[in-house]
């Protein structure tokens, strides 16, 4: 951390605090977490609503598909943007902004009265979500200046994070067993309010004080390379792969390399590239993207499974995951703990191993008897997703200056983002590929053996209707299929988690506990001005 000349020459003991974060500081980031926590819940909160939402709002299957998946369409694109506005005009200011625009949107979803206010609803969250992120994780930059305290901090940011996400479906469970369907977007209102009111007290303020020019061109290349490649994932994932696509993909590939080599000729680009040719980060966001990966393909088809194969009820899934969910959240808190007495590479790499041996446990589930192996897999997986959010995340954030952590969270949390995208895209194609190929429909007419073939749940749906013998026979078939391209999906997945456990081994061996270099003990009091940087 540079310190002014005067200070160099004859430090004053008055403008220097104890080795060590403030009160203040640990106070901010609970604020912070919970902020955090929220924001990944409410991103798979929604899927256990939607039977309920949709028998009240009655969309088109167009309107529920828009409904779903465009507030992460927006929180993806805006991301980077985000992270830049907050670099120039303050992360605390961009915070604030977002908590109050997340909670007047939470409360527009709630008492939505068409399928419209409910689509604008959900892309107003998305674009407050895309000023939160960052911010946070920019912020406790700023906040924890020593290593081993920020690495603390961003595990219990990583558990929220994570943790949240996961536990999702656990929170809309319970709360719509109690109240109707807004609930799950009125729990968000009042964590917002305590942020926008302790806030300003608790957590400092922090930008680049030499931001340079704003990019319009840039931000807007930025959205419309991540925004059509997130649809056309997330659209193959949902109905197979399409023509109509490609062109899709195209766009979005074609920006994002007028994107790049747009950055590559301004004086202050959105994203510096040069951070790229940093092996510890570009290992750090490559192994960000691919555990996270990892983590949304085992939610996405487990959650069928449990639910369509083994008949557990959506509370009940979320009950057995949740033990592989509260592993996440030990393993992201351990972290900091454990690269004080072993290499970063090295919990890092162990991590990615447990987590790969867990994704080929799955290969052991049964179309009756699986919840015990299935719990086991998903702890397992849960230890290398909790290690690798908080590493990974720390690596991102020691690689820069203070002053540029919004920008290099931005790209972080991109990275997080596309992982969930692609998780549920490829690992899903997988598995719907196998089930499409295995389940019997000869005895049935094409258009309902057309039906069938489409998902799992459909089948399952579909079976109920039928006559006792044929729908049992479409059941026991469906499920057979379906665990079988579960199988061959966690394979795939364990082969890409022990790759990237190498990966990691060889690119960050000889890293130490925080990925960078050797921090000061202690950091400036006062309000951690702008120009603090290591």
């Amino acid at each position: 951390m540079s310190v002014s000349p005067a200070a160099s020459v004859q430090p004053n003991p008055d403008d220097l605090v104890p080795a060590g974060a403030t009160r203040r500081d640990w106070l901010g980031l609970v604020v912070l977490a919970g902020a955090v926590m929220l924001i990944a819940v409410d991103g798979t909160v929604l899927d256990i609503a939607l039977p309920f939402l949709s028998a009240d709002l009655r969309p088109s299957s167009t309107e529920l598909l828009w409904i779903i998946d465009v507030y992460s369409f927006v929180l993806a694109g805006l991301l980077v943007t985000m992270g830049t506005v907050g670099d120039r005009i303050g992360r605390r200011r961009l915070l604030l902004i977002g908590a109050v625009g997340f909670g007047l949107s939470s409360v527009l979803a709630a008492f939505a009265v068409d399928p419209a206010m409910m689509i604008a609803a959900r892309v107003l969250q998305g674009i407050s979500g895309a000023t939160l992120m960052p911010a946070t994780l920019g912020l406790i930059r700023t906040m924890f200046q020593v290593r081993r305290e920020r690495t603390l901090a961003i595990g219990v940011w990583g558990a929220m994070a994570g943790g949240g996400a996961a536990a999702g479906p656990l929170v809309g469970g319970w709360l719509l067993e109690h109240f109707w369907w807004g609930s799950v977007f009125l729990i968000n209102v009042p964590i917002m309010i305590a942020l926008v009111v302790v806030g300003p007290f608790t957590i400092p303020e922090s930008k680049d004080p030499e931001p340079g020019r704003f990019d319009v061109p840039s931000a807007a290349l930025s959205i419309l390379a991540i925004v059509p490649v997130v649809y056309a994932i997330k659209e193959t994932a949902a109905h197979g792969p399409h023509p109509s696509m490609i062109p899709v993909a195209l766009v979005g590939l074609a920006a994002g390399t007028v994107f790049v080599r747009r950055q590559g000729r301004l004086a202050a680009p959105m994203i510096d590239l040069t951070l790229f040719a940093q092996r510890r980060f570009s290992t750090a966001v490559a192994t960000n993207l691919l555990s996270v990966f990892a983590l949304a393909g085992v939610l996405f088809f487990g959650s069928q499974y449990l639910q369509s194969v083994l008949g557990t009820s959506p509370l009940e899934a979320g009950l057995i995951m949740l033990p592989g969910t509260a592993t996440s959240i030990v393993a992201s808190l351990a972290a900091a703990h454990l690269v004080r007495r072993w290499e970063a590479g090295t919990v890092l790499a162990v991590g990615l191993g447990v987590s790969a041996a867990g994704a080929l446990l799955l290969t052991r589930l049964g179309q009756t008897d699986g919840i015990a192996v299935f719990m086991a897999s998903f702890v397992l997986v849960g230890v290398g997703a909790g290690l690798a959010l908080t590493l990974t995340s720390d690596l991102v954030v020691a690689s820069v200056p203070a002053p540029r952590a919004g920008a290099a969270s931005a790209i972080s949390e991109t990275a997080y983002e596309l992982g969930i995208a692609l998780g549920v895209a490829l690992l899903g194609s997988v598995v719907m590929a196998v089930f499409r190929g295995g389940i019997d429909t000869s005895a049935l007419d094409p258009d309902t053996a057309s039906g069938a073939r489409e998902t799992i749940g459909e089948a399952v749906s579909l079976a109920r209707t039928l006559p006792a013998e044929l729908g049992d026979a479409l059941t026991s078939s469906a499920g057979a299929a379906f665990v079988d391209g579960m199988h061959v999906a966690a394979v795939a997945t364990a082969i890409v988690l022990a790759a990237n456990a190498l990966l990691v081994a060889l690119a960050l061996r000889g890293s130490d506990a925080g990925g960078a270099p050797a921090e000061p003990e202690s950091h400036s009091s006062g309000t951690h001005s702008s120009t603090t940087k290591e």
